[in-house]
């Protein structure tokens, strides 16, 4: 049995934050298990438009960047970021 999140301290960690949508869907899932005292969020590298998006969600929350990169493009990929990196560390697209 846990004792769940709530007044605990959570740290999510992104590699690329890029809108910052499936972060937020993680939290969201994560609040199932209680309400976290505080959040902590790690991005290597973060998108201008992801960062604030999250900051807008969630005010509170501690936002830990290496990088914050100034836009996505229309594939929402982080500018000038990492392009698909993410994706092709398991291998070539499937066209």
């Amino acid at each position: 049995a846990t004792e769940g999140l709530d007044g605990k301290t959570l740290i999510l960690i992104d590699p690329m934050l890029a809108s910052g949508n499936s972060l937020l869907k993680a939290y969201d899932k994560l609040l199932h298990y209680g309400k976290p005292m505080h959040v902590h969020i790690a991005a290597a590298i973060a998108a201008k438009q992801g960062a604030e998006h999250i900051l807008r969600e969630l005010p509170n929350a501690s936002l830990w960047l290496g990088a914050l990169d100034p836009t996505l493009n229309n594939q929402a990929y982080i500018v000038p970021g990492l392009g698909d990196a993410g994706d092709l560390a398991f291998g070539k697209k499937i066209s």
